[in-house]
């Protein structure tokens, strides 16, 4: 669906890898203004114009604080579950 290798967690996926090396990443989106604006992350696409709403943010390659993104992703994961 999304191009790359995503994982999963209680069924529901919490980041992917996209097939150019950037990072999908499910971010709680009350936090995604900010993660853009000071994080580097921008905000995902499904395509071109297509996007993906505020809880999506896309990390590129080159940025290697991987445990930082899973992070963010596994606390918002939590979070939803409550």
């Amino acid at each position: 669906m999304f191009g790359g290798t995503s994982v999963m967690v209680d069924d529901r996926m919490v980041v992917s890898v996209r097939g150019d090396g950037s990072l999908l990443v499910k971010v709680d989106p009350e936090r995604s203004a900010d993660l853009v604006a000071r994080e580097g992350a921008v905000r995902a696409e499904m395509g071109a114009g297509r996007d993906t709403g505020p809880s999506w943010l896309s990390v590129p390659a080159s940025d290697d604080r991987v445990e930082f993104w899973l992070g963010l992703a596994l606390e918002h994961h939590a979070a939803a579950l409550r």
